[in-house]
């Protein structure tokens, strides 16, 4: 039996880059706690499907549209939510992508590019919502991290240097609105096995590193970073702020 967290009741929560992978997983299980769930992805088909698919089941979940590396949008679609739905009082900054690239052929454009899908939104998402929390005296914020950066992996220097960051981002806005009671922790997860992990790196070299590597020997799924991910979000984690916590089978 699923835990249940009766305080997630009615907490209105957003969540970035939910119409798949992770984060598809995370707006089912807080949507699943009877919290009114707003979500944002580019992905337009994918999160107007989830939203489908909740409302259906007579939950409360709703899709935008909006680009998180514009940051006006990403500012008019918080505005935007907030009227729809209230005041916020969890946010899941769960967004990135972990495309592979090379150190030689970096320009300072795509350095940007991938600083902007990975870590800057991360920032200007929280400062968008902390007026609402801090009017409260109470909120969540999680940002998502990766283990690649702990791991040392290569063939993504920008995207490790960006994940890297969420640790100074998370550890600096819980000094400076802890007074406020709204707590901000950042989730590290190792390999989890989405579609795209499965369609694009999961190949028979993939599964035995995975075996060497993992003290788990088993595939991670979305929904065990879902999981703690909801449990971090409500009052039974009270006490945790300015934390990293690794959800990764013991990879590192």
């Amino acid at each position: 039996m699923a835990a249940v967290y009766s305080d997630l009741a009615g907490k209105v929560v957003l969540v970035t880059g939910g119409a798949a992978g992770i984060g598809a997983a995370i707006v089912r299980h807080f949507a699943q706690q009877k919290s009114n769930v707003m979500f944002f992805d580019i992905k337009a088909d994918e999160g107007q499907r989830l939203a489908r698919e909740l409302s259906d089941q007579g939950l409360a979940a709703h899709f935008q549209r909006v680009d998180l590396t514009d940051i006006a949008a990403l500012r008019a679609g918080v505005v935007e939510a907030r009227k729809a739905h209230g005041a916020i009082n969890i946010l899941i900054n769960n967004a990135a992508h972990d495309e592979r690239h090379n150190t030689e052929e970096m320009t300072p454009e795509y350095w940007d590019d991938r600083v902007a899908v990975n870590l800057k939104h991360q920032f200007f998402a929280s400062q968008a919502v902390l007026p609402d929390m801090k009017a409260a005296r109470a909120g969540a914020i999680i940002n998502f991290g990766s283990v690649s950066w702990i791991a040392g992996q290569g063939g993504m220097a920008a995207y490790t240097a960006s994940k890297s960051g969420v640790i100074g981002l998370t550890r600096s806005l819980a000094r400076d609105y802890g007074p406020y009671n709204i707590r901000v922790n950042a989730i590290a997860p190792g390999w989890i096995m989405t579609e795209r992990q499965l369609e694009k790196w999961m190949t028979p070299a993939g599964e035995i590193e995975l075996q060497q590597r993992q003290c788990l020997k088993r595939r991670l799924v979305p929904d065990e970073v879902a999981k703690f991910t909801v449990f971090l979000a409500s009052d039974e984690a009270s006490a945790c702020t300015a934390q990293h916590y690794i959800v990764d089978g013991g990879w590192v």
